[in-house]
This record gives structure tokens, sequence and C-alpha cells, in this order.
């Protein structure tokens, strides 16, 4: 498993994918946050928060994450190398695991710089140090768990294609549903139990999380979700 995690890594970074991705999350957060007017702008906002970070970073990372996972089993499966792969002396579900953590990995090296942000706007507030470091702390947290299950999502979608644009465009698909889907059928006074759909989605427990309380349910909903796509991913690749 370790080989395949360090071949992913080294296969993001040996090529213009891995800058790529870590250099347009920082952008599209940096020009949002910082530069573009509007209700992301921190400095529009004259409050010491990051809250806008947090409101912005999920819907980017909805895109980034299908962008990185996109080739981790449908290039396998457009090349032939597949097959190969899987007799190896080494389990499917460990293969899975291999690829799911290269492509975790990588997302997580894009989010380290934007530790800058939490120091940039403490040092704004007045008085100094004047940020909510419980709220920002769980929001991070929240980020974290978010990008586990967006990525086991994007991992099961290149089993579903040997495309990549297509694995792409199903992992957006899948990923929007769990995170604004059920948020929005809640919505429809045709559903009766509002609260209990929406808090299927990944939303209300990303949301929860950065209000600075770590829930052991919404620890719970996020890893479940990231094991059943990875279940998921070890039956695609049984199939092939």
């Amino acid at each position: 498993m370790l080989a395949i995690l360090k071949k992913e890594i080294n296969t993001f970074f040996a090529s213009p994918i891995g800058y790529l991705v870590i250099g347009v999350f920082l952008l599209l957060n940096g020009l949002s946050l910082w530069v573009f007017k509007g209700e992301f702008n921190i400095l529009d906002n004259g409050l010491a928060s990051l809250s806008p970070f947090f409101l912005l970073a999920p819907w980017i990372l909805i895109f980034l994450v299908p962008a990185v996972t996109m080739r981790s089993f449908s290039d396998e499966k457009k090349q032939g190398t597949l097959e190969l792969l899987v007799t190896k002396p080494i389990s499917h579900f460990q293969i899975v695991l291999g690829k799911y953590l290269g492509a975790f990995v990588l997302i997580i090296i894009a989010l380290i710089p934007t530790f800058l942000y939490v120091y940039t706007v403490s040092q704004l507030g007045n008085p100094e140090g004047n940020l909510d470091m419980g709220s920002t702390i769980g929001s991070y947290f929240g980020l974290l768990f978010l990008i586990a299950a967006y990525t086991a999502i994007g991992v099961f979608a290149s089993t579903l294609s040997d495309n990549q644009i297509v694995a792409f465009i199903i992992a957006v698909f899948i990923c929007f549903f769990f995170y604004f889907g059920f948020e929005g059928l809640s919505n429809y006074t045709l559903f009766d139990n509002l609260v209990y759909l929406e808090n299927l989605g990944m939303s209300a427990h990303y949301n929860s999380m950065s209000r600075g309380v770590i829930d052991t349910r919404d620890l719970v909903y996020f890893i479940s979700i990231a094991f059943a796509f990875l279940l998921f991913t070890k039956l695609r690749i049984q199939k092939q």
C-alpha cells in the first residue's frame, strides 16, 4: 500500500497536476478573499473572521478534488494496467487505500498554506489576536473530514469510466449532491421530515463542526461516507 501511495504522490508532482491543483486552490481563495469585491472579501466584512474562507472552500473543493482523483483508476483502465495491478500480492482494499491516500495527501498539502490566513486575520483584528480560534480549529477539522469524503467519492467515480472527463463530471455531481442536494430538497414541503433529510447532507455536519463543536455524530457521518465509497470502489475493481 505504501508503494502505491508513494507512486501516486510522485506521479502528481512529476507532472504539472500537483502544482496546478495547489496553485489553483490558493489562487481562487486568495482572489476571492482578498482582491475581488463581494461577500467573501475579508477586508470588506470588517470582522476578524475566517468564515468567508470556510464558506467558499467547500465549493472550490467540489471541483478541485475530482480533478485530482479522476485519473486514479480511469487512467489504469485506459492503459490496461488495472488488471496487472490487481494481480499484485496486495489486497484490493489496500490498492484502493493507496490511491485514496495519495489524492488525500495532495489536497491536504494544498490546504496547509491557508494557515497563513489565520495569522493574517489575527493580526488585522482589533485588538491583535481577536480571532475565534475555537471555530477556526473546528472549521479546519470540518474541511479535513469534508476532503476525506470528497476524495473517497472521487476515487469511486474514477472506477466508473476509463474517460477521465466523465469520471470528473460524475464525481462533481455526487459531491455536489451530498454537500448541497439534501439541504436543497429539505426546502420543499413535499418531504415531511425536513430536519432528518437535511442531516443526511454534508453541509449540515460541516456547518456544525464550523461552530467549534466537534460532535462525534459529525465525525461518524464523514467517516461512514468515506468508508462506504471506498468499499464501493473495492467492489468495482473486483469486477474488472
